[in-house]
């Protein structure tokens, strides 16, 4: 129940409690915080979009430019602005943010309740739609390497502008403000938010109102909120704008980051953040920015920072830095967020995650990715030294994501709601042939930049689907090994294998009821020894985020009520770290066979060492892959919550 409460306060809902004086004000206060806070996570990679999108069309560099000419100017803009209202308003606040589970959002959301219904409707489509579900995630991963850079070289870029002779000083600024980026991730999202919150609302009331004083100033520039304008340039001039969309889409870069972190702050929060500030005023920035490019086309050359009056530039340059570290922010949680639950689902091995936050559910840090991500994103930054050079790469990332993630949706919109054939047809059509178009866009770019998300997708995706392939293959080797926990238990009764009965109790962690835990079948077979009391522990991770906690525990006698044997299953979701001292806590002495000593237990793991074997069960460079990854698995005992010094583990080999 307490999990429930603080979920239903994340997603700024009603508490089940009355109502006392003052109480709805400081609801609404929570709510206002939430909406904060998610401005200052959640926003920042979209947001920042304004400071290259338009520079990035109209690049004279580009190898398909767009000429600057009044129809262009206005067709750009209308792309920009139809382009944002179809793929981020309608398909993932309108749409794919209701496909949450448990509040929890994000492609591996989707993926699982593919995987739920697939279990239903078995059939190639399903597991087809699952692994589409793993690359995307995959490509997730790439766009969380690509934004830090791209976001804040735009930014540090506009030292340029203010003073020339700064160009040489962009790169090492870039790298030093990425490297205290993720020194500082330790601290949470929490605490990120709170600062970053402020910022960020001072950020997008900037741009906007910059982009209300050149709209006034060319008041013209409003037609290109018709539709008609996209369609006139797009369909009118299609040699042109087929290759401009790949810079428009930088424009709804951050959508899926959206979405992955919406389990930090609800969709509530992150709506109406969306609606009644950063939507306004990045169009306002767009409109205005297409003003100025038509007054004079000399503006092209940085039509954001032009934007901007000549006193204001230098403090817009600092702003537009704060802006894009948690631009970066955004897709740095968003990839924590993916990882933990990829993890979870086994398609990653355990690894060490830190929860941030002892109040909200789902603020997490993962050290390992965390330093993945930094070393990536500095590299990219000193090979292309530059933002307009990465914009060829960025768009791939984020196109492939959020194709797949439309076709996820309208998937689990037919077979999880039951939604009308008919409908999901249309809808699907008409969201689909636009993010195609996109993506066909951006395979134009393949070879000037677009090749580099997709080689990370194609990696991340071959690690993925092999540690899955290398578990299962594992799992199955070691059930051969335990043998049946019936048979085991039924020799213990029988004396079969001579054994001494020691006092206290020891906890195996084991992967189901089905096999012996091989640390018990050594302590039995070569020690001759057991304990009074003794609980298999198996945990499971079921497909939804997290489990309550009147379904946490399910005990077993296994056979007999007084052998002082049982088994315990613990289910966690998959957004939850298992701790195995404070789960056993929870049991009903009744139920165990007699009183457990956890104060004094004694916990045994299973440690399996991996070796390459002759069999063809997969090919020679996956099995070497998949014992490589084995080797950044996270210590189970620290993972689990289990005190070192009454901690044994016991080793054992399988080939793979």
């Amino acid at each position: 129940m307490a999990n429930r409460r603080r979920r239903g306060e994340a997603d700024g809902g009603h508490a089940a409690r009355p109502l006392e004086a003052g109480g709805q004000v400081a609801h609404d206060s929570v709510r206002l915080a939430l909406v904060i806070g998610a401005l200052g996570v959640v926003f920042g990679d979209i947001g920042t979009s304004p400071i290259y999108t338009l520079q990035t069309v109209f690049n004279p560099s580009d190898p398909h430019p767009v000429p600057v000419t009044t129809q262009n100017v206005y067709g750009v803009v209308s792309l920009v602005f139809w382009s944002v209202v179809i793929i981020v308003l309608v398909t993932y606040v309108l749409l794919a943010m209701r496909a949450d589970h448990d509040g929890e959002g994000g492609i591996m959301a989707l993926i699982t309740l593919v995987r739920r219904w697939s279990s239903r409707r078995a059939g190639r489509a399903t597991a087809l739609l699952a692994a589409l579900g793993i690359f995307g995630a995959s490509l997730f991963f790439g766009d969380s390497m690509i934004t830090p850079a791209i976001s804040v070289l735009s930014a540090v870029e506009g030292l340029k502008v203010v003073q020339p002779s700064l160009e040489s000083a962009v790169v090492p600024i870039t790298a030093l403000i990425i490297i205290l980026l993720f020194v500082v991730q330790r601290r949470g999202t929490a605490a990120v938010g709170r600062v970053f919150g402020p910022v960020m609302i001072a950020w997008f009331t900037a741009i906007g109102a910059c982009g209300v004083v050149n709209i006034a100033d060319h008041p013209a520039i409003l037609r290109a909120l018709s539709p008609t304008y996209a369609l006139g340039f797009l369909f009118g001039h299609f040699g042109t704008a087929f290759f401009a969309l790949a810079a428009v889409v930088l424009a709804v870069t951050g959508a899926e980051a959206l979405y992955a972190d919406m389990g930090h702050f609800g969709r509530r929060a992150i709506t109406r953040g969306w609606m009644f500030l950063v939507f306004p005023a990045c169009i306002l920035s767009y409109l205005g920015q297409g003003a100025l490019i038509l007054a004079d086309s000399k503006n092209i050359r940085s039509p954001f920072f032009l934007l901007v009056p000549e006193w204001g530039r230098l403090p817009m340059v600092l702003l537009a830095t704060a802006a894009t570290v948690i631009a970066s922010q955004a897709v740095i949680t968003g990839a924590y967020s993916v990882t933990s639950q990829a993890a979870q689902l086994g398609y990653l091995p355990r690894l060490r995650i830190a929860h941030t936050s002892e109040s909200t559910i789902g603020q997490i840090y993962v050290p390992w990715i965390n330093w993945l991500l930094m070393v990536s994103v500095l590299t990219l930054v000193f090979a292309f030294r530059s933002s307009t050079a990465l914009a060829f790469a960025f768009g791939m990332a984020v196109t492939g994501t959020i194709t797949i993630t439309t076709l996820l949706f309208f998937y689990v919109a037919r077979a999880k709601w039951g939604t009308p054939t008919w409908l999901i047809a249309i809808g699907a059509t008409v969201l689909l042939f636009v993010d195609l178009l996109f993506v066909a866009a951006n395979l134009t770019k393949l070879i000037h930049g677009a090749w580099l998300p997709l080689l990370i997708g194609l990696t991340a995706f071959t690690v993925m689907t092999t540690w899955q392939r290398g578990r299962q293959l594992v799992t199955a080797e070691r059930a051969r090994l335990e043998g049946p926990l019936p048979e085991f238990i039924d020799d213990l009764r029988t004396e079969k294998v001579p054994t001494l009965r020691i006092p206290g109790t020891a906890v195996f962690l084991n992967r189901g009821k089905q096999t012996a835990p091989l640390a018990m079948r050594a302590n039995v077979e070569h020690n001759h020894v057991r304990h009074d009391q003794v609980v298999i522990l198996s945990l499971e991770t079921k497909p939804v985020p997290r489990v309550p906690a009147d379904q946490r525990i399910v005990v077993d006698d296994l056979g007999y009520r007084d052998d002082g044997i049982i088994h315990v299953t613990a289910r966690f979701g998959y957004m939850e770290t298992p701790d195995v001292p404070s789960t056993l806590a929870q049991l009903d002495p009744a139920r165990t066979e007699g009183p457990l000593d956890l104060d004094q237990a004694s916990y045994f793991l299973s440690k399996i060492e991996l070796r390459r074997g002759k069999a063809r069960t997969m090919a020679a460079w996956r099995k070497r892959l998949f014992i490589a990854t084995s080797y950044i698995t996270a210590d189970a005992a620290e993972y689990f919550g289990l005190p070192r010094d009454r901690t044994v583990v016991m080793g054992s080999q399988i080939e793979v």
